[in-house]
């Protein structure tokens, strides 16, 4: 039996959900359902903000980028390791990235170099229009600095937290929750999934209007359509919101068990020469995805030794994001940093790590991978 790297996760409630949305017949985009999960993922963040269900991560941070003010010519600090629905926006917009490394205390963008970044902008001034750092693999980016920095500078911070949903950074506040906004994936390989689907998550009830207005084609009021500006076709259906509200009751278990996935890994194959993700005192990893490093020098092989292993024995696992200064379509753009990102693709591998992993399938992974060493 094929093993994967995070496929979804029914928990049993899905289908009650949904149930009741087609007794109620709703089911065009929107609903009581897609209200209810917009709800109980506001309550869940428990954080003063409001949440705009939407048909995919992406589509949240065009909307978040367009509503910051974000324009052609217009530049994006970002994360240069992420996935790349986590910046094509930019590209949508007109607008130009700018790529940033990681700290290699927690794998996220690497907070003292923007600072240096944004002192030179400034006093050039060519400050950028909004920064985008991503939570990687599903940890926190170092909200309190990043946050400083934005007010500092009178930027807009757009947190990418498609990964990170069920997360907590230093004082408990909950990934998802801070900056102007934040974006969330319901992907179908995320913690939780409505099928496909995202959120945008702000702090400021404007914007969460303007989304939801430039989400359904951008109608004007009036009886017939009529429109002063273009919109597109972003919300989420009501009937995947059902499945939301299913996954919502688990969430808390599916981060509980990934972590656990996480551990077990760790324990038993961590030695010189192999080394995971850090997680930074004061934090809570979802631990989406089980990340580690293979140095070749040190163990005598590479990480494509050990993922073209696994693949013979039908188990699914996958390297580290490009980052995206490394790829065809952003060749020669800017980007700051010592490579830090740069050496995790070329030596990181993330392992299978799906909830609904067995203890008898974890097993077998990390046997198959201890053999291939010995």
């Amino acid at each position: 039996m094929r093993i994967f790297l995070s496929r979804p996760h029914m928990s049993g409630h899905e289908e009650q959900r949904v149930a009741e949305a087609f007794a109620s017949n709703f089911v065009a985009p929107l609903g009581p359902q897609l209200d209810a999960f917009e709800e109980k993922i506001t309550e869940y963040l428990g954080a003063d903000v409001h949440c705009v269900g939407l048909s995919s991560g992406s589509a949240a941070l065009h909307l978040a980028l367009r509503i910051a003010g974000v324009a052609r010519g217009d530049e994006v600090w970002i994360s240069s390791m992420t996935f790349a629905g986590g910046i094509f926006p930019v590209n949508y917009l007109g607008a130009k990235p700018r790529f940033f490394d990681l700290s290699p205390d927690s794998w996220t963008i690497d907070t003292n170099l923007l600072a240096e970044e944004l002192e030179k902008a400034a006093n050039e001034n060519r400050l950028p229009k909004a920064i985008v750092p991503t939570d990687l693999y599903g940890q926190s980016v170092d909200l309190d600095a990043l946050e400083a920095l934005a007010a500092q500078y009178d930027i807009r911070l757009i947190l990418d937290s498609a990964e990170s949903l069920g997360a907590s950074y230093t004082g408990g506040r909950k990934a998802g929750s801070g900056g102007d906004a934040a974006i969330l994936s319901f992907n179908g390989n995320k913690i939780i999934t409505t099928s496909g689907g995202g959120m945008l998550v702000t702090r400021h009830q404007a914007w969460a209007d303007e989304a939801r207005f430039l989400a359904t084609q951008a109608r004007d009021p009036a009886p017939h359509y009529e429109h002063s500006t273009f919109g597109y076709n972003y919300r989420l259906s009501n009937i995947c919101a059902a499945i939301g509200l299913g996954q919502m009751q688990v969430l808390d278990d599916r981060v509980a068990r990934r972590r656990e996935i996480f551990s077990r890994y760790k324990s038993t194959l961590e030695r010189p020469g192999i080394s995971f993700m850090p997680e930074p005192e004061g934090q809570h990893s979802t631990r989406w995805l089980t990340a580690l490093t293979i140095d070749p020098n040190e163990i005598g092989m590479t990480r494509e030794d050990i993922r073209l292993m696994l693949l013979e024995h039908q188990i699914e696992s996958r390297p580290l994001w490009k980052p995206m200064h490394m790829q065809p379509l952003y060749t020669g753009s800017d980007y700051h940093g010592s490579g830090i990102d740069e050496h995790l693709f070329a030596n990181g591998l993330c392992l299978p790590s799906g909830s609904d992993m067995s203890n008898e399938q974890l097993d077998e992974v990390i046997e198959h991978i201890r053999d291939l060493l010995a």
